[in-house]
């Protein structure tokens, strides 16, 4: 199967957070179809995994799907920022803990049929708690979770986001084996 093409692009709505687009695109056989194109800058995301294997993580509600879950301190990276400082940067703003050094998890497309919002995870194998949150608006409680109860969340739904799932349960694997 041949890709398809992008023949172009006209904005349809834009502010500082997003743009997004309508596609002109090509199939292949030659149909066209409009399709939509949401285009948003890379996303950092961040966690702290403790000697106790439990990683630091968000208890929030999210309007917009109308569902409470656990999720990682994450943020959009400003102009050419290095999604490492990011991450730290909004793992500290979001749960009073200053992260040691951060390492690079992975990087996926949590929408890739429709958005190019690219996440970088990133973790660290330490904290040091610096004060209450900057950001405490971001969840009604911060917490440490074992690593073993990720499935078990999971598959409750109360670890909802792409970016969430992927990261812990890499995680959950990499140091539980």
């Amino acid at each position: 199967m041949s890709e398809w093409q992008n023949l172009g692009e006209r904005t349809v709505y834009e502010n500082r957070w997003v743009t997004v687009n309508m596609a002109d695109v090509q199939l292949p056989g030659g149909r066209h179809l409009d399709h939509t194109v949401i285009r948003l800058r890379p996303v950092a995301v961040a966690t702290v995994v403790n000697d106790d294997n439990e990683a630091l993580l968000l208890w929030r509600h999210r309007f917009i799907t109308g569902a409470w879950g656990w999720e990682l301190p994450s943020g959009g990276t400003g102009e050419g920022e290095d999604p490492a400082v990011a991450a730290a940067r909004e793992f500290e703003e979001e749960t009073g803990w200053r992260p040691g050094p951060m390492r690079h998890l992975m990087s996926l497309d949590p929408q890739a049929g429709i958005s190019t919002s690219r996440h970088h995870v990133y973790w660290a194998e330490s904290a040091e708690l610096v004060g209450h949150p900057e950001d405490d608006f971001e969840s009604a409680r911060r917490e440490w979770v074992p690593l073993k109860r990720v499935p078990e969340l999971v598959a409750r739904g109360e670890i909802r986001s792409a970016n969430a799932v992927a990261a812990l349960l890499m995680l959950r694997y990499l140091r539980l084996g």
